[in-house]
């Protein structure tokens, strides 16, 4: 495929036929079998590999597909109130909202405004951006929102599992503890370690519409999943 073919069309169940390993793109299975090719990039070390998912640069169609699946799942934790991660996330958490019926939802960012109160704050870093110092910051009029609700923190990948501790991180900060956690992709098992550190229960409360595995170097240059 194109690099910018990719995510732009969900295929039927089966559209694939099962090989022996993967060259340049991953078939990421829907609960009901349809599928979404993932492009696969190469890790650092040569040796290992993840399949990519960029939500806002998906076709409508795909963005659309994967927050219905997700508000469905959502659902059933009767969350009030969407609480989204910047950057990728938001895209996802606006679309998850409105699916689930919810008139807003409330985005979490990097940007400080100048009313922004440090406190409401914590260090971020993710997979993507591993160099960059960041800090995640809650607009403080975002907070009555917050109170005494049931909410879902939302992003588009959880992978090492950074971005979503330090967003549970920042709501025990501000006096709230999520119902669920929620993405369109998780992304290998590596997430699954940091959040156990903060509370075991957080394997329990989180959930994904897609799965793909670290994927390993095999014969002929393909990618091997476990």
């Amino acid at each position: 495929m194109r690099p910018h073919d990719f995510w732009q069309e969900i295929h039927p169940p089966r559209s694939f036929e099962p090989e022996q390993g993967h060259l340049d793109s991953y078939p990421a299975r829907f609960d009901d079998g349809r599928l979404l090719l993932l492009p696969i990039r190469p890790m650092a070390d040569g040796k290992h590999a993840l399949a990519s998912l960029i939500i806002n640069q998906a076709g409508f169609e795909v963005v659309d597909a994967i927050a219905s699946d997700l508000a469905a799942k959502l659902a059933v934790f009767r969350p009030e109130i969407v609480v989204g991660l910047p950057t990728l996330g938001l895209t996802l958490a606006s679309a998850v909202a409105r699916k689930l019926g919810h008139s807003r939802y409330a985005p979490l960012g990097t940007s400080r405004k100048f009313w922004y109160r440090e406190e409401l704050s914590v260090a971020l870093s993710s997979i993507t951006t591993p160099d960059q110092q960041k800090r995640l910051y809650i607009d403080p009029r975002m907070l009555p929102l917050l109170e005494r609700r049931r909410v879902a923190v939302i992003d588009d990948v959880i992978s090492s599992g950074a971005s979503m501790a330090a967003a549970i991180h920042l709501m025990t900060t501000c006096g709230v503890e999520p119902v669920i956690l929620g993405a369109a992709m998780l992304q290998s098992d590596r997430w699954k370690e940091r959040l156990t550190l903060l509370n075991p229960k957080w394997l329990e409360r989180t959930i994904g519409v897609l799965q793909s595995p670290m994927l390993s170097k095999g014969p002929e240059d393909r990618w091997i999943a476990p």
